[in-house]
């Protein structure tokens, strides 16, 4: 929505901007846009990494090499300015945003809060110089068209996870949502700290982000894994609400606001997304995932979703892309960060 949009881009409005700064940059051909993009550079990133990372997001582009390239090189001078060595992208603003670029999967439309891009993007990206930096992958479960069974074994494995490690698993409690994400905010940045490029989200960004998702969220759809009272890994699902939004070329929200509200009340959208699972470090590697997993997967079938996608998943993370092929998830997209030097 152009509201959601305007909020993302504004240095007053995004807590990211706590943290970060951006310039805006387009590209006018005889007085018509032809281009856009943000240089970017996010002081959590660098800090933690150590390195001189600037960064590109927001890129928009017609098919046309020259222009792509006064956008790059826009955006590579004002993060050398910035004391970076290298630019990597596409990040709007942060891998905590939507990042990559697709490289394949353009015949599948894209879902809730994920890019999408022409194939000649692409082409655009690499020419002007840019190298893979790393790939982020996006599975795919069940059918739109019915219902796939929870598989046996994932419902077998997470029954004895259950009882070996009396894990219980429970949904948001939409009443006290404020305390539950305050209990979310403990272990977000424990759960994906070792991950490649990871950056904290501060307080105020998650708070910023659980107001944009609580008119949409779905209680069984966020599932929070306990241990003896604390919370230990929780996931959150959402509707794929890109079937009814998609159609809606005003970028306003009232035009489709019945259209949609009546899609979710009738079952009409039998898509949805995870977006988000995670696990602290000490309970990583003994199932707790795919008790949340079971946990989301069950609950789908009866709210009449019958197909999920997850990701993205970096490409080396081999832990949690094995336990989607085990549940017999596939990837079905790939999207591309890039690195180029100033």
């Amino acid at each position: 929505m152009r509201r959601d949009v305007a909020t993302l881009l504004s240095r007053s409005k995004n807590p990211f901007f706590e943290h970060g700064e951006a310039e805006y940059f387009l590209a006018e051909r005889d007085g018509t846009v032809v281009g856009r993009i943000a240089a970017i550079t996010n002081r959590l990133h660098n800090e933690i990494h150590g390195d001189r990372v600037g960064f590109f997001g927001f890129f928009e582009c017609i098919d046309d090499q020259r222009v792509a390239d006064a956008l790059f090189a826009a955006a590579a001078e004002w993060c050398r300015g910035q004391g970076h060595d290298v630019l990597r992208g596409p990040a709007s603003f942060s891998v905590n945003d939507e990042c990559g670029l697709l490289v394949d999967g353009f015949e599948h439309p894209p879902t809730l809060m994920m890019p999408h891009n022409p194939r000649y993007y692409v082409d655009l990206v690499e020419r002007a110089g840019f190298a893979r930096a790393r790939d982020l992958w996006v599975y795919q479960g069940g059918r739109e068209d019915y219902h796939v069974p929870v598989p046996e074994r994932l419902a077998r494995g997470t029954e004895l996870i259950r009882q070996r490690l009396g894990i219980t698993i429970r949904p948001l409690d939409l009443a006290h949502f404020d305390r539950e994400v305050e209990r979310i905010k403990e272990i977000y940045n424990q759960a994906w700290e070792k991950n490649w490029g990871f950056v904290p989200m501060t307080e105020r960004e998650i708070d910023h982000l659980a107001e944009q998702f609580r008119p949409v969220v779905i209680p069984d759809f966020v599932p929070i894994a306990e241990k003896d009272g604390r919370v230990i890994g929780f996931g959150i699902a959402l509707p794929d609400l890109n079937v009814v939004l998609r159609k809606n070329r005003s970028g306003w929200l009232l035009p489709v606001l019945p259209r949609l509200l009546w899609s979710l009340k009738m079952r009409k959208i039998r898509r949805s997304r995870i977006l988000l699972l995670g696990v602290v470090p000490e309970y990583r590697g003994k199932g707790v995932d795919a008790m949340l997993y079971h946990w989301i997967w069950t609950r789908a079938e009866k709210l009449g979703f019958s197909w999920g996608e997850a990701g993205w998943i970096l490409e080396d993370n081999a832990a949690m892309n094995a336990g989607l092929e085990k549940m017999t998830f596939r990837v079905y997209k790939t999207y591309r960060l890039y690195d180029r030097a100033t």
